[in-house]
């Protein structure tokens, strides 16, 4: 008797900066659809990630760690890492959608390390024969640091009228290079509600995915 061919399970990465709505999406995706969406993105991984390793995949752009938070041989130690962790969570992404399991991403992909790396294309080519939408989390970078005064940075009381630092204008920027999508949702327009359900109208009704096949034939590169 032969066995029962196993649907593909959808997958959704939605990419973007800190604080861009990314989580509550995912959420509100799982929610609002009927059928069992797995969430495995980058907040979990980081979360399963030894402390003396993190931020691990959370690594912000060159640069901006180096001289606010860490030193340089730890941010060296964590960035020779970073790869393969974004290879092991995507293969782990990847044998869920092959056991027929729909799994929804957080991701903050970018490629500003002190090597280029080309992750974001690798992640991309390992996806190969599977169904990808990647989904742009847009954000005005005002509205992304209003939010993380008011949530992470809240006991440091920094006045209203502080204006977005240069490490919030560069995560933005970076993040969302070379900008390819299937799919864009700006979370300062819709709630995260509406995002999950554009997207979830998106799988059904819109047109195939493309952008990781697109990028999966780029490399680091490519990218300005």
């Amino acid at each position: 008797m032969m066995a029962k061919e196993t649907r593909l399970g959808q997958i959704v990465i939605l990419n973007g900066a800190p604080r861009s709505g990314k989580s509550s999406i995912a959420t509100a995706i799982q929610e609002a659809s009927d059928e069992l969406w797995m969430n495995l993105g980058a907040d979990r991984y980081i979360r399963i990630t030894p402390e003396q390793y993190r931020p691990g995949i959370g690594l912000r752009p060159a640069g901006i760690e180096r001289m606010e938070e860490r030193p340089f041989a730890r941010r060296e130690m964590i960035e020779a890492l970073v790869p393969t962790m974004y290879a092991a969570m995507y293969e782990s992404i990847a044998a869920h959608s092959r056991q027929g399991l729909n799994v929804v991403v957080d991701a903050g992909h970018h490629g500003d390390y002190d090597i280029p790396m080309g992750i974001l294309y690798d992640c991309a080519r390992r996806m190969e024969g599977l169904p990808v939408w990647f989904v742009g989390v847009r954000c005005p970078v005002e509205i992304v640091w209003e939010r993380r005064r008011n949530t992470w940075l809240r006991e440091e009381q920094i006045p209203d009228d502080t204006p977005p630092p240069y490490s919030v204008h560069r995560w933005d920027r970076e993040v969302h290079n070379p900008g390819i999508y299937d799919l864009q949702v700006d979370t300062s327009k819709m709630r995260p509600e509406e995002c999950g359900r554009e997207i979830l109208k998106h799988l059904k009704h819109g047109p195939r995915p493309a952008a990781f096949k697109r990028l999966a034939a780029m490399s680091a590169g490519d990218r300005k």
